[in-house]
């Protein structure tokens, strides 16, 4: 093979190189998200009496943490919420201190098809009645007050 052959031999490897390191790069993202098929979207549990232990304002995924019991009179256990992003809530209202440790809320959400402890949030209700929601379709529903 001739020094030129080898050369453009050598090129067309790292062109192809360079061509799978962007693809993964690009792809990466997508790959990382996950699906929503791990909530029963055809179920809703609803705590009359949960109780806020932690509010997580993080990416990808804000995460509410409550005390609740499923049954009327049955203890209390640690529940686990997902919500959507910090920047959807934030375009629906909501902001870091939205919840707080040992706020009382009525909540509303879709559990885990496992039956672990977790589940979709859909909303709650705070003891000043405002009803905070992660859904936009459900967001533009609610009556809001006149923002001036």
């Amino acid at each position: 093979m001739t020094k030129l052959g080898i050369v453009y031999r050598l090129m067309y490897r790292a062109l192809l190189l360079v061509a799978a390191v962007l693809t993964a790069i690009v792809s990466a993202p997508s790959v990382a998200h996950h699906s929503f098929a791990m909530f029963d979207f055809n179920n809703t549990v609803t705590f009359k009496a949960a109780t806020v232990k932690e509010f997580r304002w993080t990416n990808p995924h804000v995460v509410l943490l409550v005390e609740g019991a499923r049954q009327p009179g049955a203890p209390p256990e640690l529940w686990s919420m997902e919500l959507t992003s910090p920047g959807n809530l934030t375009r629906m209202g909501w902001s870091r201190h939205s919840f707080k440790p040992g706020d009382q809320i009525e909540l509303q959400f879709n559990p885990l098809r496992d039956g672990k402890h977790g589940g979709a949030f859909k909303q709650a209700k705070l003891a000043t009645g405002q009803v905070l929601t992660s859904s936009v379709r459900d967001y533009e529903k609610l009556e809001k007050p006149d923002i001036k």
